[in-house]
């Protein structure tokens, strides 16, 4: 009897291993973006050129997901040098000191159909803090060309800077201290 239960054992962690699977997003089909209001009368928009996300669960509409993403803070992007320079500097994202930007999520909860809030930990400039976002899961096909089986997504929120330390000089209007996270992109499955 104890011989049948480690093998029932063993065959349930097995079959539990199996199932879980991961995900990266596909870099040349997805993007990370920002925005803040300037002035309190315009929005500017950016993006970090280089970052990795990963998924990993075992539903297949990424109901039970752990979200983890990496960003290369000195790719920020606004499409003005002067600016990006600047946002790399001390005064905003200090990236000689804090290169990496990083997220890893602790929950996730259904709120619609294929959509979901995703809450974890959001480290900027080395501090940490909890932020919830929506999450909507846009479907799951087999890319005609490579084959690879492929989900999208896209990710929205706001976050505030002043949780994070970047620019406290800069007060609102000048620039908001809210900031909207957009991502989209697509998931392929590893294999």
């Amino acid at each position: 009897m104890k011989k049948l239960f480690s093998l029932l054992f063993v065959g349930l962690l097995s079959s539990t291993m199996v199932a879980q699977t991961s995900w990266k997003a596909d870099p040349m089909h997805s993007k990370l973006t920002f925005s803040a209001t300037h002035l309190g009368i315009a929005d500017v928009a950016g993006l970090f050129k280089n970052f990795e996300l990963t998924a990993t669960g075992k539903n297949a509409d990424f109901s039970d997901a752990v979200f983890e993403l990496s960003a290369d803070v000195a790719s920020i992007d606004t499409e003005v040098d002067m600016r990006d320079e600047h946002l790399r500097s001390a005064d905003f994202f200090e990236v000689e000191k804090y290169p990496k930007m990083t997220f890893k999520s602790t929950s996730i909860k259904k709120s619609g159909d294929n959509r979901y809030k995703v809450t974890g930990n959001l480290t900027i400039r080395g501090m940490s803090k909890p932020v919830t976002l929506d999450f909507w899961y846009r479907g799951t096909v087999e890319n005609p060309q490579s084959k690879a089986t492929t989900a999208g997504f896209q990710v929205t929120g706001t976050i505030k800077r002043s949780d994070f330390g970047v620019g406290p000089n800069f007060k609102p209007p000048m620039i908001s201290d809210e900031i909207a996270i957009k991502a989209d992109g697509e998931f392929i499955k590893n294999k």
